[in-house]
């Protein structure tokens, strides 16, 4: 019956099973050589030997399992969260109800998004925590990024193209999440890892019903999937995405979260699970007969024994009197969202800024957007490994020098970085634009829907949003053989050389730079609002454009995450949804932009944004997204 079952699937032979190579020991090999289609020496997935983790929903399972429908919005009391995914959100409000803070239910929610957003979110990735504690009324964050391996070079991405590069154990680098939750938890937690982990657990072992989006997520990536044989046997059991409406299933990554709770982070840092992660890095579970180029990885146990998440001081701007925090280096992300703000604060008539005509409101935007990718990309990396001179990214008077190359009409491209160290003057001429850096992802790569993000507060006031990421959707499209979770590809963040003096280029043990933007903003010394997106770079635009609308343009908190989004990277042309385009975009293009449709998949979509606003009185406000990648889930404890 198992042979059967297997051969079925089409994922391997049962010779390749019952005879495997005597040798499974890892084997260091060439970044350039194609490795072999070899298990590496771990236990086979459950997938394997047991019945595929989809079904199509026996007698009496649905109604255990089938959500109800997911809502973009709520206010209450007592808690609050927001998600992009229904289980997640409700696993968060579960911890909650039991008694557990903010940060609890932020761990409990991120992992269980490792199950049910399992291309966006997991274990082996990284991520970036903005913390507001009320007991000290102090903000921090957690560095949770991904490093490079210490055989990691300048030029070790030198050549290779993008794709081939992402899909291959090159990419994939030291997993942040584990040691994130352990430090967030510990920090300022009230919960153990293993009972943080309980509603993942839960989740991974009943199911979730497959909906639209991962059904689609799947098949977008099935043509990859297929070539590893553990990947292939969790998400395309019989060779195909599993049906919308069927329950997806992960005994597997229960198993290695039950694990993970009992033995702690060192299993993965200093024990069996990171030497299988290895192993599956430097020689990848390639099917048999696959001609895909996939490249062996440089990971070694001691890059995992070496990993710390880092607890670092925000970023803060004020703009209209609103203090708004974000994420330092090795995130871009709350400098450039921080610059920005500084540039459009700075810029002439801010008084009568709500008067003026929204067509001019958003071309300030789109500039001051272009201007602080200048200076993103000319400055921003890993400050353990580069210089970056974030103080005076973020100083008001760097803001204003930028803000004054801002015209009636869109700035030549590219736009060229400043000088933030000074001297200052009133209206400073640029630098020369920097040259092309080569084919790096975090340029004009196309941007899509990878990441995730959620917020969370509770009865104490504590305060949590949270970007959790494997990079792009399906990370490296390699799953860990019998232990349910796909490995990152965050290395493919660095720039691809050859680029000279760019502080993003690879190093050993360096950490990429990211675009991830968890945001809060304190009205008063309070929390005001809380906000955060996935999407590659767009991720700071569309950060950007949600503060703008909420306190420039006076929307609600649901309407600056539903409005229509256009995004301005020091581009060429300017990126834009359907919506905005047919609203703005022949204005926008008299002002001298260009601008194009987003490209897919999916095809006319920035983001998927998560945020609250404390609407006073302990009434809080928990917003999703109410369409994109198929629409969010926000909860609150109590309703009165």
């Amino acid at each position: 019956m198992r042979g059967a079952m297997v051969a079925s699937l089409g994922l391997v032979t049962l010779a390749g099973l019952v005879t495997p190579p005597t040798d499974l020991s890892p084997t260091v090999l060439p970044p350039t050589v194609l490795v072999s289609a070899v298990l590496p020496p771990a236990v086979l997935p459950s997938a394997l030997t047991a019945p595929g983790p989809y079904a199509a929903d026996p007698a009496g399972t649905s109604a255990r399992r089938r959500p109800g429908p997911k809502r973009p919005v709520a206010e209450g009391y007592g808690g609050a969260v927001a998600t992009v995914d229904l289980d997640a959100s409700r696993a968060a409000l579960k911890v909650l109800r039991q008694g557990g803070n903010a940060m609890d239910a932020a761990v409990a929610a991120a992992a269980t998004l490792g199950v049910t957003e399992a291309y966006s979110a997991g274990l082996a990735g990284g991520g970036f925590i903005v913390y507001y504690d009320a007991r000290t009324r102090r903000v921090t964050t957690i560095d949770g990024r991904e490093t490079a391996p210490r055989a990691m070079t300048a030029t070790t991405f030198e050549g290779i193209p993008f794709d081939e590069a992402v899909t291959s154990g090159l990419s994939v680098g030291v997993p942040g999440s584990v040691a994130q939750w352990d430090l967030a938890l510990r920090r300022f937690g009230t919960m153990s890892l293993r009972q943080a982990l309980r509603p993942a657990i839960e989740t991974a072992e009943k199911g979730f019903v497959v909906d639209q989006t991962f059904h689609d997520q799947t098949a977008q990536n099935a043509d990859r999937f297929k070539d590893f044989t553990s990947t292939a046997a969790l998400f395309l059991p019989g060779g195909r995405p599993p049906p919308v409406g069927s329950v997806f299933r992960n005994p597997d990554l229960a198993r290695t979260y039950r694990e993970l709770g009992r033995r702690g982070p060192a299993w993965l840092y200093g024990g069996a699970l990171g030497r299988e992660i290895v192993a599956t890095v430097k020689r990848p579970p390639v099917a048999p007969g696959v001609t895909r180029t996939v490249r062996a990885g440089l990971m070694e146990k001691a890059d995992l024994a070496a990993y710390r998440a880092i607890e670092r001081p925000p970023t803060k701007v004020t703009y209209e009197g609103l203090d708004v925090y974000g994420m330092a280096p090795p995130s871009s992300g709350g400098s450039t969202v921080g610059e920005a703000l500084n540039i459009l604060e700075a810029l002439p008539g801010v008084e009568s800024r709500s008067q003026e005509p929204r067509t001019q409101r958003l071309h300030r935007y789109l500039e001051a957007s272009r201007l602080a990718f200048a200076d993103r990309n000319a400055y921003v990396g890993d400050p353990a490994h580069v210089n970056v001179p974030l103080d005076g990214l973020l100083s008001d008077v760097f803001g204003k020098e930028r803000a004054c190359l801002i015209g009636p009409v869109a700035l030549p491209h590219p736009a060229a970085p400043g000088a933030p160290d000074g001297p200052f003057t009133a209206c400073a001429a640029p630098l020369s634009p920097a040259p092309s850096r080569g084919s790096s992802p975090q340029g004009e790569q196309p941007e899509g829907p990878e990441t995730t993000h959620l917020v969370v507060a509770d009865k104490w006031g504590d305060v949590v949003a949270y970007n959790i990421t494997i990079e792009q959707t399906g990370g490296s499209g390699i799953v860990v053989p019998g232990r349910g979770f796909l490995l990152n590809n965050e290395l493919t963040d660095f720039t691809f050389g050859p680029a000279p003096g760019d502080p993003n280029l690879p190093a050993p043990g360096k950490r990429p730079r990211s675009s991830m933007a968890p945001t809060i903003v304190l009205k008063d010394g309070r929390p005001w609002l809380a906000v955060g997106s996935p999407g590659g770079s767009t991720i700071i635009t569309t950060v950007l454009q949600i503060l703008v609308n909420r306190i420039d343009f006076g929307m609600s908190l649901p309407e600056a995450i539903a409005a229509p989004r256009a995004t301005q990277r020091n581009t060429a042309a300017t990126q834009a949804e359907p919506a905005f385009l047919d609203r703005y975009g022949a204005a926008l293009t008299a002002l001298g932009h260009t601008l194009v449709p987003v490209p897919g998949p999916p095809a006319g979509e920035i983001g998927a944004a998560t945020g609250l606003e404390f609407l006073g009185g302990g009434r809080v406000q928990a917003v999703a997204e109410p369409s994109r990648r198929g629409g969010g889930s926000a909860l609150v404890l109590r309703t009165r």
